[in-house]
């Protein structure tokens, strides 16, 4: 079986040529360049409150608050791209888990792809760890000593009833901790992968299920206090139950999309020929469902809120529904992630043709790194943000980096799990 489509000269190594890392090498010039003009832009705007984003034409205004630098700006969109990217690292790898402990075999012949993707997952940890180390005190209001000292007029009573949880080295310690663990059962599932790829039999799949199932319970637990560190902290007095799954959901359905995306361009290259529409199918009836599960927690989170009316929850949405900057962007992102895949992917059609998904899939990436701005950004700059070329530059500088570790990554087994025990059943997927 596995023979057949060899001696059809399918690719089982990608090929990550010069052209592929040139067109990357541009795109992060390309980052780095609009980055500084961004800088430039945001220096030289009044502290960066007057900076406008061309591209949108949306204004930017300023509440006057005098501890706010230009590099504010830049500290937050290090952090939005650090969180954003991470996630979907994690996430991917927790796609290959869910497959093996569902015992899943339609998804074995495409597994190679979130694995790769897998990869950022050392890299991303160091960055976070990098950036959160210049930026704690600029992203992180609840890191300033002042917050609990009661003689300073600056004393926070509620951040300092949230001492025990929200200090630093409880919170590294977290960081390190999970970002340790995680990346330790990614290693132990690539070395299983490539035991199985050397030696076939079912031993390896086994194990990788039994690793599988300890990490997905693991995750289950990590990626919600993940969630609550890395941005729900950054709005200190907010607090919302429902915030760890709602992370979750759009570092999920991005993952999914850009597993999809990546499947689809590899076909198109001569790779991973075997996939057929409906392998596609269930790949973008995940990205469709998954939508549709980031809207029902997104609007159960709001309902909840908007009915209760507490002013300790409402200021949340207050700051993005009154606020001229953020409020363009609160409509866009119920639009790129709720009505256009609802509407778009809607169709039996639409989920198995390629033409329809390579829209979908980066639609739906662009909109999830929206949702991320607007996770962050408010809490970080509040009336001092805005979006232009700084965040444009940064986002294409991170991508670059990105898809570079992740091709390069592909190249490092092959791309058919050739001695996967249900591989047959990949191969023959007709739903």
């Amino acid at each position: 079986m596995y023979k057949h489509f060899k001696n059809n000269s399918m690719k089982e190594i990608f090929d990550f040529n010069s052209n592929i890392k040139k067109n990357l090498f541009y795109l992060f010039i390309g980052g780095v360049i609009l980055t500084i003009i961004g800088l430039y832009q945001v220096i030289n705007s009044g502290n960066g409150h007057e900076e406008v984003s061309q591209a949108l034409g949306i204004n930017i205004s300023s509440d006057g608050h005098s501890e706010y630098h230009w590099y504010h700006r830049l500290y937050s969109n290090l952090w939005i791209n650090v969180v954003y990217f991470l996630g979907i690292s994690i996430s991917a790898i927790f796609f290959v888990a869910i497959q093996y402990v569902s015992q899943a075999g339609w998804s074995s012949g495409i597994l190679r792809v979130p694995l790769a993707i897998g990869r950022w997952l050392l890299p991303g940890s160091v960055l976070m760890l990098v950036v959160f180390a210049i930026t704690n005190h600029d992203v992180f209001h609840w890191t300033h000593e002042y917050l609990y000292d009661k003689s300073d007029p600056r004393y926070d009573y509620i951040i300092d009833g949230k001492k025990a949880y929200l200090n630093l080295p409880f919170f590294l310690g977290r960081m390190v901790f999970f970002l340790g663990v995680w990346y330790l059962f990614y290693t132990l599932i690539l070395k299983y992968v490539a035991k199985e790829d050397k030696l076939g039999g079912t031993e390896s799949w086994q194990k990788l299920f039994t690793i599988s199932t300890v990490f997905v319970v693991f995750y289950a637990f990590t990626q919600s206090v993940a969630a609550w560190d890395w941005v729900l902290s950054i709005d200190t007095h907010w607090f919302s139950t429902m915030f760890g799954w709602y992370v979750f959901a759009s570092w999920w359905v991005s993952a999914l999309a850009l597993i999809t995306y990546i499947i689809i361009i590899l076909r198109d290259n001569g790779y991973l020929t075997f996939v057929n529409h409906s392998v596609l199918h269930d790949l973008g009836k995940y990205v469709f469902a998954f939508s549709v599960f980031w809207t029902y927690i997104w609007f159960s989170q709001f309902l909840l809120i908007y009915y209760a009316n507490i002013p300790e929850e409402t200021i949340y949405f207050v700051e993005r529904l009154e606020s001229d900057i953020y409020f363009p962007f609160f409509i866009v992102n119920l639009i790129l992630n709720f009505f256009f895949p609802f509407l778009f992917l809607m169709t039996r059609a639409s989920k198995r043709f390629t033409r329809f998904l390579k829209i979908a899939c980066p639609v739906v990436l662009f909109g999830h790194f929206i949702d991320f701005y607007l996770m962050i950004t408010p809490g970080v700059l509040k009336s001092n943000g805005g979006f232009g070329f700084l965040e444009i530059g940064l986002l294409l500088v991170f991508l670059s980096a990105f898809l570079f570790v992740i091709l390069h990554g592909l190249t490092k087994l092959p791309l058919v799990a050739k001695n996967h025990p249900m591989l047959d059943e990949s191969l023959h997927h007709d739903i």
